[in-house]
């Protein structure tokens, strides 16, 4: 039973870790900072648990301890989304309010349940003689529980059930497992812990979370425009992922959307294309290419299957594309090379374009599917220095001969910020006939490209595999 509480509560701290991203996500959205900072609050509660479940071992009875802490081990996991829930709509997205929203959901169940082990550890140590082989054998089967936890709710429980009943599971288990470990000390404390417990969590798995959808990746949700009863807008993780009109897929409601169709009228003449995206989104732009250039051949690249399902369901995804799910850096290698006209890059985590989808390599890899006129349009947000926009096109210069970005000219300062386009192409871009088409729409976006460009990337570095810092770039 020693081995198995062991197992059990190192495991628990481990799925706690895994999930609390899941738990975050509504909140603070999914970047390597929202990882470092869970991360770091799980060591954090592991490191104070096993300090002072070791002092608690040689002051107290070390033989009543394990019941109790399972108990409310398994009572604050079932707190923690509860908590998040109450904190996160207001706090911001920075280093300081990652690590206090996970600080107060999960520091105190890793705590608690780390706490355990040093108390077993001195109860099975009869003598100093076997004092090596007790706390080494404990410390594996703790490592193992961890290893158990980390492989089961990655690559079994999130794809299998959401997350709210996970915890509520969770929970429920050790909370009861710490009942059991009480019988003897009166009747009422097992029940009372078993109705506590099970009502808990009873409530905890049949109550909605802040998520329309929880998909593998996000919190999503799908809104209806009160000012076009047509539109519906996509959020995810809090923010505003991608617009369609159910009825009028040609209607373009975000500014960086319709400077993406002011390049593609400006660089290719009427007619299909070769078109390959990144990220699927809400699957604006199969639906806008098909209704604007039919017989248009379109690849997506989404590695999140329920966002597919929602397009489908809800945003007028009728299959204008065939869709790829699985990650944009592996499936990319199986587009034929010299065959696509037109990359959109659209694809994001949180605020971020996905590091790895960033890097000069993978530009490369781009560059090598297009067709010798080809041209690759990507979306990414910035804010005041514009590190993560400048660099964006350092990396595109690294690759292309000719590159362009499209913003407002007060995103261009620094003086405010959003959504930048860069174009990268081997060929000539039409920049007059791309100038005509904002301004015969209307925009105020402004293009840089020759030394205006060369002006506006003072300080940008080259995005490599192994350096590309782009959580760390944006100024939210």
């Amino acid at each position: 039973m020693a081995r198995v509480v062991v197992f059990t509560t190192s495991a628990s701290v481990l799925i706690i870790e895994i999930l609390a991203g899941r738990l975050l996500a509504p909140y603070l959205g999914v970047s390597l900072e929202v990882f470092t900072g869970i991360i770091g609050v799980i060591l954090a509660g592991i490191s104070i648990g096993a300090w002072l479940g070791g002092r608690a071992a040689d002051r107290l009875d070390p033989t009543r301890l394990p019941g109790p802490l399972m108990v409310a081990g398994g009572l604050s996991v079932i707190l923690s989304p509860v908590i998040i829930d109450f904190f996160g709509p207001g706090v911001g997205i920075n280093p300081l309010s990652i690590v206090f929203l996970a600080t107060v959901g999960f520091v105190v169940p890793a705590a608690l349940l780390s706490a355990v082990s040093p108390i077993v550890v001195k109860i099975r140590l009869a003598s100093l003689d076997n004092t090596g082989s007790v706390v080494g054998s404990y410390s594996a089967i703790g490592t193992a529980g961890a290893i158990f936890g980390t492989f089961v709710t990655g690559f079994v429980l999130i794809a299998a059930f959401p997350t709210r009943p996970i915890v509520a599971g969770l929970g429920l288990l050790l909370s009861l497992g710490g009942a059991s470990l009480m019988i003897g000390r009166g009747r009422w404390v097992p029940l009372a812990v078993l109705l506590v417990a099970v009502g808990s969590a009873t409530a905890l798995a049949s109550s909605d979370g802040p998520c329309q959808y929880e998909t593998t990746y996000h919190c999503a949700d799908v809104v209806v425009d009160p000012d076009r009863p047509t539109g519906r807008l996509l959020i995810l993780d809090r923010g505003h992922n991608s617009y369609v009109d159910l009825e009028d897929p040609t209607y373009l409601d975000f500014r960086y959307a319709r400077v993406m169709a002011d390049v593609i009228d400006a660089n290719f003449a009427s007619g299909p294309l070769s078109v390959l995206s990144i990220g699927g989104g809400g699957f604006t732009f199969p639906q806008y290419l098909e209704a604007t250039r039919p017989g248009t051949d379109h690849v997506v690249l989404e590695i999140d299957r329920l966002l597919v399902d929602i397009g489908r369901s809800e945003l007028g995804f009728e299959d204008e594309a065939e869709v790829v799910i699985a990650d944009a850096r592996q499936s990319i290698q199986d587009v034929p090379p010299a065959t696509i006209d037109l990359v959109i890059g659209d694809a994001f985590s949180g605020l971020t374009v996905p590091w790895h989808l960033t890097t000069a390599e993978f530009v490369s890899i781009v560059d090598s599917r297009m067709a010798p006129t080809g041209l690759y349009l990507i979306n990414v947000i910035d804010y005041g220095d514009l590190d993560f926009a400048m660099s964006t096109v350092k990396t595109f210069e690294a690759v292309f001969d000719h590159v362009a970005v499209i913003a407002p000219p007060s995103y261009l300062s620094g003086e405010a910020g959003g959504n930048f386009v860069i174009v990268g192409s081997q060929a000539a871009l039409d920049t007059p006939a791309l100038i005509r088409a904002i301004a015969e729409r209307g925009g105020s976006e402004a293009v840089l490209t020759g030394a205006d460009l060369e002006s506006f990337t003072t300080g940008g570095l080259v995005l490599r595999d192994d350096f590309a810092p782009v959580d760390q770039m944006i100024d939210r």
